[in-house]
């Protein structure tokens, strides 16, 4: 069974593949300083629960935009798993190239989203994912990651707005019944949630016009699945994109003997 780890910034996904199918998933908040033997009592009493147990687990992959803690999540499994992790951005081969003009700094997330997105949707792509930041990764028709763009992620505007205006409460996401709030929250609800609309359709249409061809945008990560009926300018909700591109990392490293 493979264990795919999939780190941002706020949460940290664990999920179990047995082969056929993704049978469990669990989040947690991302903490750089969690330790490899931390990790591993809240794994396997996760595991536990699910009548699963650590020892069954014969393959790790990582994906982490924090650095800092990808010491310990190899350490998670070497000490507990006995296996070298592949590690996205240093071991394993991705089986598709970076045409920026610095492949180093692509984040691994942006990656494996592009090599998930390839996989399954044909021609040239926007790949938007919205987490601590929202992402719009140009994938091109050969499965090369092109460049994009990267804006504050919608729950960090959120929290800009709360920390730095005193008058301002904090507040949930939702979609506001009016654009025209009558209320603070109401008003904020609007500017946060029609706002983020604005940005998705005004950046995708500047980047299907510098593009010049015809492209395919898929939303993936928790956050746009809020935007879902909001707007025409997305034409899928993929919310396992990340994961499948974990999972056909991992195979073509295994092909490959990695």
């Amino acid at each position: 069974m493979l264990l795919a780890i999939e780190q941002g910034n706020t949460n940290t996904l664990f999920a179990v593949h047995d082969g056929t199918d993704w049978i469990a998933q669990w989040r947690a908040a991302t903490e750089a300083s969690r330790t490899a033997d931390e990790y591993a009592v809240w794994l396997s009493q996760l595991l536990e629960m699910r009548g699963l147990s650590i020892g069954a687990l014969s393959g790790c992959i990582v994906s982490s935009v924090v650095p800092q803690s990808i010491f310990n999540l190899r350490n998670l499994a070497r000490r507990y798993l006995n296996i070298e992790p592949l590690v996205v951005g240093e071991n394993a081969v991705l089986g598709a190239s970076a045409r920026i003009d610095k492949p180093s700094e692509a984040g691994a997330d942006r990656l494996v989203n592009a090599v998930g997105a390839h996989l399954t949707y044909p021609g040239d792509l926007i790949v938007i994912d919205s987490g601590t930041a929202t992402t719009f990764d140009v994938v091109a028709a050969d499965g090369a990651f092109e460049g994009g763009v990267i804006a504050p992620g919608i729950n960090l505007s959120l929290q800009a707005l709360h920390e730095a205006a005193a008058m301002l409460p904090r507040i949930a996401i939702q979609k506001p019944v009016r654009v025209i709030g009558k209320d603070t929250v109401s008003n904020m609800q609007s500017g946060v949630f029609w706002g983020y609309i604005a940005l998705i359709e005004g950046l995708v249409a500047r980047i299907k016009a510098e593009w010049d061809r015809p492209m395919t945008v898929i939303g993936t990560g928790g956050v746009v699945s809020l935007f879902e009926g909001a707007t025409d300018s997305i034409d899928h909700f993929d919310p396992d994109l990340t994961l499948r591109g974990l999972l056909e990392i991992h195979r073509r490293n295994t092909h490959m003997g990695a």
